[in-house]
Formats: C-alpha cells, structure tokens, sequence
C-alpha cells in the first residue's frame, strides 16, 4: 500500500513553547504550518509536564507556607489540610485551559496541527506515524526541529515511573509519599522539594556537589538556605546514591558520601533530578544530514539554522540554557529565517529563576562566571532588610546584587533571592540589553513601596549614595 503524501511550506517537530511559538510566528509572516507533536494540543513538556504544573503547584505550596508563616503576624488557621486529590485536579484544570487555548489559536491561525510522531527521511521528507494510526510522507520546504529534552536517568537506576520518579510521574500528584528522596539539588530538585514538602511529604534532598544549585553565586545561595533550613536541614551534600532496592513497600536506599563511608536509608519513593538530555535520537538526523555535538545537542547557527541549508533547530534539543522562554526567543527567530527576514538570536542576557520559596533569579553575568572569566565587576548589594516593601511583607531575609563593569558603570547582570523574586528579573535583563548604566537605574524613579526600589537603591549603593542604608563602601 502507498503511503500518501502530503505538502507544506514549513514543518515543525515539536510543539512546546519553542516549536508553537515558532508555528504562529511563521504563521504571521505568511507561511504555511504544518506542527507535528504526540499531544493532542500544543503546549509540550512545559505546560502538559513542567513549567505550568510545577508553578501551579508552587503557588499552592506557597500559599501554604504563607499561611503558617501568618501565625506571626496575628492570622491564625486552626486546622490546615492538604487534599492531594483536589490539588491534582486543580493543577489538570491549569493544565487543559492553557493547552486547549493554545489548541484554539492553532485552528485559529488555520495552521495544521498533526498528533502523532515525526521521522527524517531525508532532507526534504518526513515521515508522520499519527496518533490514529496512520502513516503518511510530509514533503517540506523548510523544517524546524523542536523536540525538547528528557531527564537524565540515574546509573543503574531505571525509571518506573511510580516508585522511582520523574518529574514528570512526580507531578501526576498520585500521593504525597511519607518518605521522599530527591536525588538532584539544581532548580528542578527544589521546587520539586518544596512542592512535595507542602503536601505533607518528609524530603531528603542528596546532592553530588558541596551545594545546592551548581553554578548560581554564593550569596544568593546563602539567602535561601538561611530561609529554607527547614528543607535543607535533612540534605546530604557530596553524597552519591550507589544502590536501590525495592520491596513490597519500600525502597532501600544506599547512600556513599565523599569519604567513601555507606549508609542505607528506607524511602516510600524517589525523585530523580539530575538534568536532562536531547530528544534527537530516533528522529532520522542521520539520513537528513543534521549533526549533532558529543552531548548529543544539534549544532546550530545564529539564526538556528544546522547544517542542512533549509533545516533549524531551536530549544532544548539545540543546548543549553534548557528554558522555555529561551525557546520561544530562538523560535521567533528561526521563524523569520525562513521568512527571509534579516534576524539574529544574540541575546545579552537570557533570565532564569528557581520558584522556589523564596525565589532565586538572576540574569546576565553572575559574579561566579567573572570570576572564572577573570573580569574585572564590581558587586553592589541592597539586603531586603532595608527594603521597607520586604519588611512589611515579614520577608526581609532577600538580597538585590548588580553586577556592574567599573570602566563604563554599565550593568552586566543582577541577581536576586526573596519572596516574588523573579518579577525583578525582567528590569535587569531589558536594562542589560540596552546598555544601561548603574546611573540611570539609580536615577530612575520606583513606585514606593514596592521590590523593585532595591535595584535602585542597590545601584545607589554602587556610587555610595543610598537612602536606606548607612555608611556603605564607597566605589573608589
């Protein structure tokens, strides 16, 4: 039987926050879309298994938090419970109204949306095995490559997806197990502890490194774990899970720390977080040409071109960092690419952010990448202590840090720990990309009272000017 086959101008894998953002884009432009993804609307890993539920689910647990931490305030809840059932059909009901909204302005854009899967052929052809079962050819134009990434499984430790979770199975909220470990201290790992410590769960966090989130400055670190001894107590740092063993109702754990001594712990289940890899394996890479480096991420231009003169590649299957929002930039640009709109992606700086409670964010340059750099920044600090929004808020442990180029006075990055931290996050970055110096942020007046006073008062710190605080160093 021949398979049929089927044109389009533009043929896209992968309909997450880079694959759909890119569709509607290209939609825009005039060209014809066809998005191919397993799910039955767009949306992907980040709004059916990441991103949206995780923050759904956050919010819950910090609403929570906030309830208790009320106590001190004078607000007092006699009785505060957790139904798990509730909070996982909440945390669907977010899940469908986003996913079937993005489903909307699919149809809306008359782009042809296909569920099912997508293989290289070759350079010109797909083949789309579809959800119903049928198969049929795509012959394209130009394709863009959006498959995402999935998370790095734990040397002979296998996924079941009930006892030994994802996040992804950790976010299907089947239970809040009584023993939790979370083999991962990085983002994922602690908005996963926090989430799973709302509901009721006891969390051990064991992390390979000294620290919690490899990579993001000392002090911003330091801030949290002084907020959150609560979760960080019971954390293993320098420790390596060796074996796992299951029982009918346990799962026995054993645990080796940097002196090479062991110990074994019980768990009711374990969450496994240690990063994630690129889907692009099994998708005909080979027989279309497209190269790959040697963490198996496709190698792309600066307009996420690959090789393959008429094939891109963009989000986390194209490398680091793996964020949607990074994916729905390089998707709006790939999309121009193709639409033969003169375009680049070269951002100064790509945000990132830890929901956690409280939040950790930053944006541009951290202190610990000049430093490896060998750049010479100067840092200036605003604590939240001196913040009269913060103390109002009773959430004064947080920290406003400037990175800041002493030649010229411009900005090249922030960083920032406390309650809604991440909301700070998108002056610092627009300030960076735009060459802005540490003047025109201090002389740039802020809403009082409100968070976003420390990035002004942090660059008043840098020219030993600020309001709030008494005798600062002065910047020489």
């Amino acid at each position: 039987m021949t398979e049929k086959t089927e044109h389009t101008q533009v043929a896209i894998i992968g309909a997450g926050p880079g694959g759909y953002a890119a569709a509607f884009h290209a939609n825009d432009l005039g060209l014809d879309v066809t998005l191919i993804d397993p799910k039955e609307n767009p949306g992907g890993v980040c709004l059916y298994h990441g991103c949206i539920p995780t923050k759904a689910l956050l919010h819950f647990a910090s609403i929570k938090e906030e309830a208790f931490r009320a106590r001190e305030w004078g607000l007092e809840f006699s009785n505060v419970t957790v139904d798990v059932r509730k909070v996982r059909k909440w945390k669907e009901k977010v899940v469908k109204q986003l996913t079937g909204g993005l489903g909307q302005l699919s149809k809306r854009r008359k782009i042809k949306y296909v569920q099912g899967t997508a293989l290289f052929k070759d350079k010109n052809t797909l083949e789309i095995d579809e959800q119903d079962g049928g198969k049929k050819n795509l012959k394209f134009e130009k394709a863009l490559i959006a498959t995402g990434a999935r998370a790095n499984e734990l040397p002979g430790v296998d996924f079941d997806h009930e006892r030994i979770m994802s996040a992804k199975s950790a976010l299907e909220l089947k239970d809040a197990p009584s023993e939790l470990l979370v083999v991962g201290a990085g983002y994922i790992g602690l908005e996963m502890s926090v989430i799973y410590k709302a509901l009721g769960s006891h969390v051990t966090l064991v992390e390979l490194t000294k620290d919690i989130m490899p990579g993001i400055d000392k002090d911003l670190k330091d801030t949290f774990k002084k907020e959150r001894k609560d979760l960080l107590d019971n954390a293993l740092f320098e420790t390596k899970v060796k074996e796992v063993k299951k029982n009918k109702k346990k799962l026995k754990v054993k645990l080796e720390n940097k002196d090479g001594k062991s110990s074994e712990r019980e768990f009711d289940k374990m969450l496994i977080a240690i990063g994630e890899k690129p889907n692009s394996e099994n998708i005909g890479l080979d027989k279309a040409g497209v190269e790959t480096d040697d963490q198996g991420f496709i190698k792309v231009d600066i307009v996420r071109k690959t090789k393959v003169e008429n094939i891109y590649a963009i989000g986390d299957v194209a490398g680091q960092p793996l964020l949607a929002h990074k994916a729905s930039h390089e998707g709006r640009v790939a999309a121009e690419a193709m639409a033969g709109k003169k375009t680049a992606y070269e951002p100064k700086a790509i945000p990132g952010i830890v929901f956690t409670e409280p939040e950790i964010a930053w944006t541009g340059l951290t202190e610990a990448e000049a430093k490896e750099q060998g750049r010479k920044v100067e840092v200036a600090k605003f604590p939240w202590g001196a913040s009269g929004k913060a103390v109002a808020m009773g959430r004064n442990q947080g920290l406003t840090k400037l990175i800041i180029d002493p030649e010229n006075d411009r900005l090249l990055g922030a960083g920032f720990v406390g309650k809604e931290a991440g909301s700070l996050v998108p002056e610092a970055t627009l300030a960076i990309e735009m060459a802005t110096n540490a003047k025109d942020l201090a002389l740039t007046i802020h809403p009082h009272p409100t968070l976003s006073e420390t990035i002004m008062e942090a660059a008043e710190v840098y020219f030993g000017e600020p309001t709030h605080l008494y005798k600062p160093k002065k910047k020489r």
